[in-house]
């Protein structure tokens, strides 16, 4: 079975404004209400919430950090084609 997670995140265009979001969240933001305010991706009407996907289903800076850092911490800014990123892996099966 290939490696599986879950995630949400928020997309938005600058660099500056990820890093903002990424430490009023580190300071007790909540990211789903950070996410409906904040993100420019469809998912943010849901917290943010992608649900749960496969390794190479998402762009390869994205997978890169789903399937490499730490779940239940906040990663970012990650850049890709769309914009800056904040990611929260909220879960994921290695196996």
């Amino acid at each position: 079975m290939p490696a599986k997670a879950s995630a949400r995140h928020i997309l938005v265009e600058t660099e500056q404004e990820c890093l903002k979001l990424k430490e009023e969240i580190a300071a007790g933001a909540n990211f789903g209400a950070a996410a409906r305010q904040h993100s420019k991706c469809p998912s943010g009407k849901k917290g943010g919430d992608l649900g749960s996907f496969f390794r190479g289903q998402m762009v390869p800076e994205f997978d890169k950090v789903v399937f490499g850092e730490a779940v239940g911490k906040v990663h970012g800014p990650i850049k890709t084609q769309f914009g800056y990123h904040l990611i929260e892996i909220t879960q994921r099966t290695d196996k």
